[in-house]
């Protein structure tokens, strides 16, 4: 068997920590550094940048990393993967080319591309090939029209493994690709390491769990971590600079998630925990190569900063692939006006009459009132609420000074104290995402090598034989009878931990318990019904709920919550992530023996 695959992350978003990529290759040995720079809403940045110049259209930051470390990963025979490609990674693979002469090292370069589905759009849409949804579309639905992807910006299908593989075994030190799924930049390595092919279905969802670990960077590694005040109470400088992870991934698929020595944060079950519930949407995780099933994946603690998964279980991917889709809809401005001092809701109430004049004609106008404020402050700032109005329309001018202008004008004729926290803002363009479907038969790979050739891989690909489409979870209940006894009233975060984020306009939110006892009790007490008492902004949407319980937790899915989407969202926290500290914020009846020593 081969030896696992060290595979290190040197970033979870375009605009991470730039030094990521010089402290994973000073911090110990690593087989393969991968990043994640894309996102839904970073490939809406991207086109705009494309929209006005033909050759821009990836992450730049990519390059800046590699100025530094380029000739050092070559030297040790290092492979780096990474999606910084983005919508030009053609364009991207000629700078890393003109890096190398520059610095004077020879570097062999791929790029996996195929994903970009603009130039195809009203040919593939028309003809019932592309469908709008949430979910693939099942068999017989209707044909979606070309009218459905109107004033597109960005379309492209998520691609999975065999490209990056292919790249690999033509002898890349460095592989760029389009939008392949944040998972893939790790799987492909781990696929062309270890010599798996199609059928490997267990290895390949355990690559996935790794992949879904590495891609957001610190947060496996106490970044964003619900309990980073007990980390704090153990080493109080240990989350001044956390490390990046990386995975020790087995011939199996089982991997060992861990960081250098002597770097900041910790690898725990519970750190590792919250990156696997990350905006996962439910118990199969769906990709291009392998669902893979979320149900009983298990966590280990092996040592300090050495956390194991196994568990994880491969099924047959189906016949569609994911696109992400964006649009430009429209333009949008926003100010906010401070309410400070007393009677906060009559002045609310006033602001709004005065102001509903100017938010007629817009298509949207959303006012929100944050109660900031507290009586008897010893701040101005503290004893002030906030009123934030936000407008959309498609006319810019109506969001423009046929907005401001009126608000403005109120100044010495409405509430007492009135001022704004800001000068009159310009409009922004804003952009909407849609998730829509492409049969996977319909999308290849174009793999351009090293040597200056190219090869296409198919997306769609034959079905392993035997593989079983999908069986009943073993296990649905909460590991046991809830625990009774006296109950005490505290927030609900003193015992449990949450992680949030977004898809789309959903919003995900993942809740576990840190022991089989906790959560016996949380799958019987979080339901659905008890989420909407506990955040009423969801009280009037659909929710999904799934049991985790290998990862002892609950699985939400609040649809609509965002709107359209992060680019378009007028809500206060418009990429959810921080929905699970407000529900762990909310006070509840919680079994006394469920508290750890020490902290009631």
């Amino acid at each position: 068997m081969s030896a696992p695959l060290r595979v290190a992350n040197v970033s979870g978003f375009y605009g991470d920590r730039l030094s990521a990529m010089r402290e994973m290759l000073d911090g110990g040995d690593v087989d393969v550094l991968t990043g994640d720079y894309l996102a839904e809403l970073t490939m809406l940045i991207l086109g705009r940048q494309r929209a006005g110049d033909a050759a821009a259209g990836y992450a730049r930051s990519f390059l800046t990393q590699l100025e530094d470390c380029l000739g050092d990963a070559l030297s040790r025979g290092v492979r780096i993967v990474s999606n910084a490609g983005g919508l030009n990674p053609r364009g991207l693979a000629d700078a890393v080319r003109e890096l190398g002469t520059r610095l004077g090292v020879e570097v062999r370069v791929a790029t996996v591309s195929g994903d970009d589905l603009l130039p195809r759009l009203v040919e593939l849409s028309s003809a019932g090939r592309l469908r709008a949804g949430e979910r693939p579309p099942a068999d017989g639905d209707g044909a979606a029209g070309a009218g459905e992807f109107p004033d597109t910006l960005t379309a492209n299908a998520y691609l999975g493994c065999w490209g990056i593989v292919r790249a690999l075994e033509a002898g890349a030190d460095v592989v760029v690709t389009g939008r392949v799924t944040d998972a893939s930049v790790v799987v492909g390595p781990a696929a062309w390491h270890h010599g798996w092919g199609p059928g490997d279905l267990d290895a390949l969802a355990g690559a996935t769990v790794a992949g879904h670990v590495l891609e957001c960077g610190a947060q496996a590694t106490g970044g964003n971590f619900s309990f980073f005040a007990e980390l704090l109470d153990a080493d109080p400088g240990c989350l001044d600079r956390i490390g990046f992870p990386l995975a020790e991934i087995a011939a199996d698929g089982t991997s060992v998630i861990t960081k250098h020595p002597g770097t900041g944060g910790a690898v725990t079950v519970g750190t590792v925990t919250e990156q696997l519930l990350y905006e996962c949407t439910g118990s199969r995780y769906g990709g291009p190569d392998v669902i893979t099933r979320f149900d009983q994946l298990e966590l280990r603690q092996l040592g300090r900063d050495r956390v194991e998964i196994t568990g994880a279980r491969g099924l047959p991917p189906g016949g569609w692939l994911k696109v992400a889709t964006n649009r430009l809809g429209g333009f949008r401005n926003s100010m906010t006006l401070p309410l400070a001092g007393l009677d906060v809701d009559r002045k609310a109430e006033l602001l709004r009459r005065q102001l509903a004049p100017a938010l007629e004609g817009v298509a949207e106008a959303v006012v929100t009132l944050a109660r900031t404020d507290s009586p008897d402050a010893g701040s101005e700032e503290e004893a002030s609420a906030l009123l934030h109005v936000t407008v959309k329309d498609p006319d810019r001018e109506k969001v423009g000074k046929a907005f401001t202008v009126p608000l403005i004008e109120l100044g010495l004729a409405s509430i007492p104290g009135f001022f704004a926290t800001t000068a009159p803002p310009s409009p922004s363009a804003y952009g909407v995402y849609a998730p829509a479907w492409v049969p996977a038969e319909d999308v290849d790979q174009l793999v351009g090598l090293p040597d200056g050739g190219a090869e296409t891989v198919p997306s769609a690909r034959s079905r392993p034989a035997g593989a079983q489409d999908d069986e009943p979870a073993e296990l649905v209940a909460g590991g046991g009878p809830s625990p009774g006894g006296p109950t005490r009233r505290v927030p609900l975060g003193r015992v449990v931990g949450a992680r949030s984020g977004d898809k789309g306009g959903a919003a995900t939110l993942g809740v576990y318990a840190r022991n089989d006892q906790g959560y016996a009790w949380l799958a019987a007490f979080l339901t659905e019904e008890r989420l909407r008492e506990l955040l009423p902004e969801a009280a009037g949407l659909p929710l999904t709920r799934e049991l985790l319980p290998g990862l002892r937790a609950v699985l939400f899915q609040i649809h609509g919550l965002l709107g359209e989407g992060v680019a378009a969202g007028t809500r206060f926290d418009p990429q959810a992530k921080a929905v699970g500290e407000w529900l762990r914020s909310r006070v509840v009846d919680v079994p006394v023996s469920l508290f750890p020593e020490g902290r009631v």
